[in-house]
């Protein structure tokens, strides 16, 4: 994994002339800009609440459901799985700083010892296996709940993701990007044509939500799902719809992807979890 990233960032300064590629900074202001011109009535900080920031019709009806919201139960339980102890008398709030209390903007992260991108989930997992603990599955059920629990206690917290003046992150990030431009599967769509230049459009009877503000609310509860889930569980979705074969969760492709998606909405608070149709 490592040696594939290096790999990537080199061949990504070797094959671009100087000053062809954008920098993440640059790609963060073309990307608020976007949005800003498409939807002039919507104030960027309310682009944490996804397609309800740009459908004043089904705002009401969400709100509503927002005040006896569906994933109570999930982050109580997370609250209940985060203090429990391991084996070893630990608790998760052992392996992240300050406890893992108001921590959800911080991730994912580029670790320059490691060499990789660092979600969330992953760092939860790590950290029960650090502690003698089995891994939990990624898409759903335990590990969202917890991670539920993490970002209620982060809400209004400000996302800043960084990328450290590393290739190997530069790599990362532009390997989410282009995974979020490409089109892909049968029947041909990025990420970028749904959520970025159709934003707002109808695809059936659903508006398309703006990318911008996407990662602010994560874990999620679907209705279509019935329950709560995790980012990499939409991105396998996402990619399974446009008839394209989806990654493993946690894979290096979506790490990368969601290193270049939560980037995208730094500047804006958490809001997680959230409720969506």
């Amino acid at each position: 994994m490592k040696k594939s990233l290096a790999l990537l960032g080199a061949a990504l300064m070797l094959t671009l002339p100087l000053g062809a590629m954008a920098t993440p900074e640059q790609d963060l202001a073309e990307f608020r800009d976007f949005y800003k011109n498409r939807f002039p009535g919507t104030p960027f900080e309310d682009y944490i609440n996804g397609v309800y920031s740009i459908d004043p019709a089904s705002r009401a009806q969400w709100e509503s459901i927002e005040e006896f919201a569906p994933y109570e139960l999930n982050i109580s339980n997370g609250e209940e799985l985060f203090n429990k102890p391991f084996a070893n008398g630990k608790t998760y709030g052992s392996c992240f700083e300050n406890g893992g209390i108001g921590i959800r903007q911080n991730y994912p992260y580029f670790d320059t010892k490691r060499g990789e991108v660092v979600t969330l989930e992953l760092a939860i997992n790590e950290c029960r296996e650090a502690n003698g603990e089995k891994p939990l599955k990624w898409k759903r059920g335990p590990i969202a709940d917890i991670s539920a629990y993490m970002a209620y206690t982060s809400r209004g917290n400000i996302f800043d993701i960084k990328i450290p003046d590393d290739p190997r992150a530069i790599a990362a990030y532009e390997q989410g990007k282009r995974h979020f431009y490409q089109k892909r599967g049968q029947l041909n769509f990025a990420c970028a044509d749904c959520h970025k230049f159709y934003a707002g459009n109808l695809i059936r009877a659903d508006k398309l939500s703006p990318a911008l503000g996407h990662l602010t609310h994560f874990p999620v509860y679907r209705s279509k799902w019935g329950g709560l889930g995790t980012v990499h569980r939409r991105y396998g979705g996402c990619n399974e719809m446009v008839r394209a074969k989806a990654f493993p969760a946690q894979s290096e492709e979506y790490r990368a992807l969601e290193y270049f998606h939560t980037y995208m909405s730094n500047g804006l608070a958490v809001n997680g979890p959230g409720a969506r149709k």
